[in-house]
């Protein structure tokens, strides 16, 4: 009695522990979009028939099938797509009528437990993510208690001992979190002769269907249905409609900055300072204006005009003020510290009446439109500060190359620095 104690607590203890082996984290499956979380533990119950008669030979006896019956339950826990660990209880009656007697002999198995490993030979699905078919192959170990009567006489009782399951089966995928399990199993007795012989060819067969349950949140699939191909199929399909969506946004963008540019850079009234940086839009044509496309209310007078003589001196202002002009990273705004430089060119101009050209210019980094856009608003903004200083605006011409005319190599950052720049010609 002690004996069967222990083997009976052994058997309790080896399930408890295997299944805090794999109780881990639900895995994951990496996707294009991210994890998705897969079910991996289920629970199941299942009822069928016993045999001593099996695939494998033997059927020296008339089996009572329909009077034969076993009904169990089960957990389980997917490891890998492919591979289960799964534990098993049954009980039941396996009665037979022998070929020289009509005595019947029953043999109840009081309770049986077993592990084993389930392998899914295929995964049938290539239009959803949960398989609806899935067939496999199992084998393990167990342990069983049973009795053994033949007519009204008692052979043994409560007699223990091992048996190795194997089985072969299929499983259908109805829903996202339900299987139903058709399986053929051959149980091998390893016990002692007595129990033996009480199963003729030391093995008896069960043909069971079941119900299977996935645990866990009933928005994931099981990590045992779970089919790649269609997922990558599906998540294929996201990312085509992702790009097409960007593609579209991209080239919407791209019109609407395209006709800001053409709006920001015009001049409609013809006064010499283009829209962005005119606060007074429409004035009459040939007023002369201030930086900000303003008139002016005080006229200068006008100087006559005489040969253009450029010194050294002249030059070396210019120069200055090329030296020194900076501005804020990405934009047209000038930073303080070349004001005074500037406002010495503004002198020159007023003083020598000189017309003046602005060419900016950038390295090319970024892309073309954008450098195109950002030299002109550059040389656009020391016209118009040059202007706001008493220069006459319609002697300032303002242009921008963005990268087309680099003085120095795009291949380094010296180069590139060299390269953004706004030129003054004085003539």
């Amino acid at each position: 009695m002690n004996t069967r104690i222990t083997k009976s607590t052994m058997l309790v203890a080896l399930l408890g522990l295997s299944s805090q082996l794999f109780a881990q984290e639900t895995p994951t499956v990496s996707g294009r979009f991210g994890k998705q979380n897969l079910r991996t533990w289920s629970v199941g119950a299942q009822a069928g028939i016993f045999s001593q008669n099996t695939i494998l030979g033997g059927g020296s006896v008339k089996a009572r099938e329909f009077k034969s019956v076993g009904y169990g339950a089960f957990v389980k826990k997917q490891i890998l797509p492919a591979l289960g660990l799964q534990a098993d209880f049954l009980r039941g009656e396996m009665k037979t009528l022998n070929t020289t007697s009509t005595i019947e002999q029953k043999n109840s198995i009081n309770w049986a437990g077993s592990l084993t490993a389930v392998l899914n030979i295929a995964n049938f699905s290539l239009n959803t993510e949960n398989a609806v078919l899935i067939p496999y192959v199992k084998a393990g170990a167990g342990y069983m208690s049973s009795d053994s009567q033949v007519g009204t006489t008692q052979v043994f009782q409560d007699r223990e001992g091992w048996y190795i399951p194997t089985g072969v089966g299929f499983k259908f995928g109805v829903s996202k979190g339900v299987n139903i399990d058709l399986g053929y199993d051959i149980n091998f007795i390893k016990s002692s002769p007595t129990v033996k012989s009480a199963y003729l060819e030391n093995r008896y067969s069960y043909s069971h269907v079941g119900v299977e349950f996935a645990l866990g949140n009933k928005e994931n699939s099981q990590l045992q249905n779970y089919s790649a191909i269609a997922d990558l199929r599906k998540q294929t399909a996201e990312e085509s409609n992702e790009l097409r969506r960007a593609l579209s946004t991209a080239e919407e963008n791209a019109a609407r900055d395209r006709a800001q540019y053409a709006k920001d850079l015009a001049d409609d009234d013809n006064d010499g300072v283009a829209n962005k940086f005119d606060k007074c839009p429409g004035t009459a044509s040939g007023t002369v204006v201030d930086g900000s496309g303003c008139p002016i209310k005080v006229q200068r007078e006008i100087i006559k005009e005489t040969k253009v003589v450029v010194t050294e001196a002249d030059r070396k202002v210019v120069k200055d003020a090329i030296s020194n002009l900076e501005f804020d990273l990405g934009k047209s705004t000038i930073r303080s510290k070349s004001f005074a430089t500037l406002n010495r060119v503004a002198a020159l101009l007023v003083e020598k009446n000189f017309s003046l050209k602005l060419a900016g210019h950038t390295d090319n980094t970024g892309g073309r439109e954008l450098n195109l856009r950002l030299s002109k608003d550059r040389a656009e903004s020391v016209k118009a500060y040059l202007v706001s200083q008493g220069a006459n605006a319609s002697r300032i011409e303002a242009t921008g190359y963005g990268p087309d005319q680099p003085i120095s190599t795009n291949k380094t950052a010296a180069g590139r620095q060299e390269n953004r720049r706004v030129e003054f010609t004085i003539f």
